[in-house]
């Protein structure tokens, strides 16, 4: 009779071993999100050294393309056909000269594009990061405008100027992107050039109203609102608003 309770005992003690040799250690899978990765392009080689199956969920809109919210450089985004094209316009390269306000790229966007999207991030005074419905995450620079730097080389006004499109156009707040057909679809790298308006605000005239931004023609090709800019920049230069009494008198 007491060799049957030892008989259990050593059962019992073979499969819990044999099952704590068989779990996976909590430690062997560490989860990752984006905020662990710098740029989109160093959490998209992650996310494509991973496998299959997204197991750390980084590709929120299931299109490939890990952490479209990360700052540049960025990997794996082929701009994607806009409303109205029929074929893939030519990918853009990833920038590597230092950003300026130059905004130059394709001679016409064609006709009028509306998109509508939500508001990501605010990168300074003139510049947005939308997810557009249907797209995904596009880098927008505002039509028409310019403001002073906040990166690399701050100028005076910049703050100023960013701090006024947060309120303007909020991450979370939504927004409609029209181009202009006498002006580039892209910039050279590769951002939306477009006019951004909120509740049917125009974003980038606020701006110049401000006086936080001036008009910005590229190579002398007026675009559509050059003349109504120009109108309220003169009201704001004339009274001195924002960085016409700070920065720019």
């Amino acid at each position: 009779m007491s060799r049957l309770p030892t008989t259990l005992t050593l059962l019992l003690a073979v499969t819990l071993s044999t099952l704590a040799g068989s779990v996976v250690p909590a430690q062997a899978f560490v989860d990752k999100d984006c905020t662990d990765f710098a740029t989109q392009a160093e959490a998209q080689a992650f996310f494509l050294a991973a496998g299959p199956g997204d197991p750390h969920r980084l590709d929120a809109e299931g299109d490939g393309l890990a952490c479209e919210s990360n700052p540049c450089p960025c990997t794996g985004s082929a701009p994607v056909p806009l409303v109205g094209q029929t074929t893939s316009p030519t990918p853009t390269p990833t920038p590597t000269a230092t950003e300026t306000s130059d905004t130059g790229g394709s001679v016409s966007s064609g006709p009028v594009q509306r998109h509508a999207g939500v508001v990501v991030k605010v990168t300074d005074g003139d510049t947005l990061k939308v997810r557009v419905r249907g797209v995904g995450v596009r880098d927008v620079r505002i039509l028409g405008i310019d403001t002073p730097e906040v990166h690399g080389q701050r100028e005076c006004g910049g703050a100023d100027a960013s701090a006024r499109m947060s309120r303007l156009a909020p991450v979370g707040s939504r927004v409609v992107l029209v181009s202009d057909a006498s002006q580039a679809d892209r910039d050279r790298y590769g951002r939306w050039l477009r006019y951004v308006a909120r509740a049917g605000r125009d974003v980038g005239k606020a701006q110049v109203r401000a006086g936080l931004a001036t008009t910005y023609v590229y190579q002398g090709n007026p675009f559509a609102r050059t003349r109504e800019y120009r109108r309220v920049e003169a009201r704001a230069e004339r009274t001195g608003r924002g960085s016409w009494s700070r920065c720019w008198s």
